[in-house]
């Protein structure tokens, strides 16, 4: 059974392990040249998503690939004073395991473990796709048409496939008050366990670096009054935008928005959308990660999301030995609950992260001397986590899915 996978992300690459694995014939497109290597930003791994990795065997290169940051400081808008968080107590409050990771790093270690199993087609996307009784007949921009038996669009929050088949993003994306934007940048503050940065009304800005990063990522944060007007591929107007809704911050943002942003060498800008559907499968085709549930970057654990929806989504194709009308209901049955437990948090955390007043600033500040120093139990009682969901990554239980090949292969074509 043939199965195209569209984007070699984080999602893509899962799916395709696990798919592999159980017997099917998988086939990954992929528009760039080659896997990404995007300097992206650090991306959060949870306990559930983490189990993935451990049943994949790719425990130990992604826990070398951890970012070592250790410790937060920043200093409040117009106020010298430095204020630390330990970042680890932090993460012990909201979940039993995590680990940072660059998302680069991820993906590199996603796909040299599917590469030699899974035929890739780097360089190429889908343009047009028509499903008929024998399967789904695809479209290529560069390569010749080819007919498979399923088509899973895991390629991202601008994801083509779902536009393809569901219609326009705009049908069901919500702008949920706040802007991303991370650039690469020299690591001229030399961290390397540590992110600084500071934090006003409405607007926050961070630095770090890596253990295994040559250069560091400068991280902008900001809730404007109304949404912004720009092209996603637009970057003069992005960086016109930031230069705007950071002006007169202080600390490093006059150097950061100068020089730094005329010479970053990648630059990434988008809205925190969440994407809200009622299902993401249809006839043939469905969706895994950020193109069918992006609760928000970098509010919502998209990528711990974006795993484990791979990984029962494999699953409940291998336990229907293939036959979808079974196994994308079911797969939406099953993760329907933690990708809406994601949602309502990231509209929270999207509010919480970016202090809207000057009293929700000092409160942050509180929040930081309370967990740093109180028992990890208590922080957990004191914030109530079971009423605002900050543990919903621990709350997810793991299927058990066949542990070999469910299915006859068929040759590719």
């Amino acid at each position: 059974m043939r199965i195209l996978i569209s984007g070699a992300g984080v999602a893509g690459p899962v799916l395709a392990y696990w798919l592999n694995r159980y017997g099917f014939a998988v086939t990954v497109v992929e528009r760039a040249p080659a896997p990404r290597e995007t300097g992206g930003h650090a991306v959060d791994l949870f306990r559930p998503a983490l189990d993935i990795v451990d049943r994949m065997g790719l425990t130990q290169p992604v826990q070398a690939a951890k970012t070592g940051t250790e410790r937060l400081s920043f200093r409040a808008e117009n106020d010298g004073r430095l204020h630390t968080l330990e970042i680890g107590r932090l993460m012990r409050v909201v979940s039993d395991r995590h680990i940072e990771v660059m998302r680069d790093d991820l993906v590199k270690i996603f796909y040299e473990a599917v590469r030699h199993g899974v035929e890739h087609l780097f360089g190429d996307s889908i343009t047009a796709l028509a499903e008929n009784a024998g399967g789904v007949d695809v479209t290529f921009e560069r390569g010749a048409a080819r007919r498979f038996d399923l088509v899973i669009g895991a390629d991202g929050l601008h994801s083509n496939v779902r536009r393809l088949v569901f219609g326009e993003e705009s049908r069901f994306s919500t702008w949920i008050g706040a802007y991303l934007a991370v650039m690469s940048i020299p690591n001229y503050l030399g961290l390397r366990d540590r992110m600084e940065g500071v934090t006003g009304v409405n607007r926050m800005v961070g630095v770090y670096g890596g253990a295994h990063l040559d250069d560091a990522r400068a991280v902008f944060l900001f809730r404007p009054a109304a949404e912004l007007g720009y092209h996603h591929r637009d970057v003069d107007r992005q960086k016109e935008l930031l230069r705007r809704h950071f002006a007169g911050l202080g600390w490093e943002v006059p150097r950061l928005l100068g020089e730094e942003l005329d010479n970053a060498t990648t630059f990434y800008f988008d809205s925190i959308t969440q994407l809200r559907m009622d299902g993401w499968s249809r006839g043939r085709v469905s969706l895994a990660g950020d193109a069918g549930y992006c609760p928000g970057p970098a509010v919502g654990g998209s990528t711990s999301l974006a795993v484990v929806g791979a990984y029962v989504l494999a699953g409940e194709l291998a336990e229907a030995r293939g036959d979808h009308t079974r196994a994308f209901p079911a797969y939406e049955r099953e993760i329907g609950g933690y990708v809406r437990r994601s949602r309502t948090f990231a509209v929270g955390a999207a509010r919480r992260f970016v202090p809207a007043t000057r009293l929700d600033l000092w409160s942050v500040i509180q929040g930081v001397r309370l967990i740093n120093h109180i028992p990890t139990p208590i922080a957990r009682a004191l914030v109530g986590l079971g009423a605002r969901g900050l543990r919903l990554h621990d709350e997810v239980v793991l299927k058990d899915y066949p542990r070999g090949p469910a299915v006859k292969a068929d040759a590719a074509g």
